[in-house]
């Protein structure tokens, strides 16, 4: 009787082990297949838009990312112009969204997803009662338009018909605006509208310390339908304005003479003027000769009839331009633009 309970005691240890270890084995057998699955759906979905976000202005201010100082270029391309988003980000629902003011009221990250829909169905409104953190009203003779500084939209305005938003719009020289940002923006705007897809764009001003003007903005945008086909950028804009110093603790400015910084700084609503010979004088006439030669030549020109938008013929915008809204014309950029057209911010015609 005894023996025949060891026998049965050393049968049952014996199945435990082996159902302990058949289970060990489908255990690791599912978590292999999980992972093969997790591999395959991550490697399906790796395209420029990686699957790991990076926080810029924690990899800006740690060193990881780094920008160089301004050297005449309006802007500079980050990460081989590969924007920051996740796979997960990639959508074809269209939104918009802003960070709150910080404690100093300053703005935040801008972040959309821009289609057709949110954009603009009438004029912009005014926007002049919006005093953006560093704001300051000075006029200097060497910068288009007077204006040292505009109340610059982080996301444009052409883009969502965002107006007053305080929480889009932060104190940004002309040149910035107009030279670094407007080009990206109009690309943008030109593309969705021709076709009918979305684009992932976000827009980060970088701030140091407690300066109240920011250094620059980060501008990232990605085509979701085509997977960047289209559109594809990752640029920083520089807040700096030719012939001037600008204090970014406070939007101070100064008009630099060939001896370095003038002393004298411009007040509110004051003009400093850039010292000028006739010398000079008569090479800004010849100039503005030379702008009314240029824009009273005839050229050829790629009008879009849906977006009232032309191009020049080898503009990029042209190749995915359906044959339904294509018009060719050849005259004069005044006749165009009296027909209703504005001109494509990406050629510049």
């Amino acid at each position: 009787m005894k023996k025949i309970f060891t026998a049965l005691t050393v049968l049952l240890l014996s199945f435990s082990l082996f159902f302990a270890s058949g289970c060990e084995m489908l255990d690791q057998v599912l978590t292999k297949s999980s992972q093969s699955t997790s591999s395959t759906t991550s490697s399906s979905q790796t395209e420029i838009i990686s699957d790991t976000a990076i926080d810029f202005e924690s990899a800006h201010h740690n060193g990881i990312i780094s920008i160089p100082d301004y050297d005449g270029s309006p802007y500079f391309v980050v990460n081989n112009n590969e924007p920051f988003f996740k796979s997960s980000d990639k959508t074809t629902t269209s939104f918009e969204s802003f960070d709150e003011l910080d404690s100093l009221g300053r703005c935040g990250e801008t972040y959309a997803c821009v289609g057709k829909d949110i954009m603009p169905t009438e004029e912009r409104g005014e926007i002049g009662q919006v005093k953006p953190t560093g704001w300051q009203t000075v006029k200097y003779d060497c910068v288009s338009g007077k204006y040292l500084y505009n109340r610059c939209h982080l996301i444009g305005f052409q883009l969502t018909g965002e107006n007053a938003n305080v929480k889009n719009l932060i104190t940004g020289t002309r040149y910035m605006n107009v030279d670094g940002m407007l080009p990206f923006e109009d690309m943008v705007a030109d593309y969705v509208k021709e076709t009918l897809n979305h684009v992932l764009y976000r827009v980060t001003p970088i701030f140091k310390g407690n300066n109240l003007v920011a250094h620059g903005v980060l501008m990232e945008a990605y085509s979701v339908e085509d997977n960047g086909e289209g559109i594809t950028f990752n640029v920083y804009c520089y807040n700096v304005q030719p012939q001037i110093a600008i204090d970014y603790s406070t939007g101070n400015s100064a008009l630099i003479s060939d001896g370095g910084v003038q002393t004298s700084k411009p007040t509110e609503n004051s003009t400093v003027n850039s010292t000028a010979n006739s010398s000079q004088e008569t090479s800004q006439d010849s100039s503005i000769e030379t702008s009314v030669s240029v824009e009273s030549s005839i050229c050829e020109y790629v009008l879009n009839k849906n977006s009232k938008i032309f191009h020049l013929p080898t503009c990029s915008g042209v190749s995915s331009m359906s044959q339904a809204n294509r018009q060719d014309f050849t005259g004069t950029r005044e006749e165009v633009i009296s027909q209703g057209y504005k001109a494509c911010g990406t050629c510049h015609p």
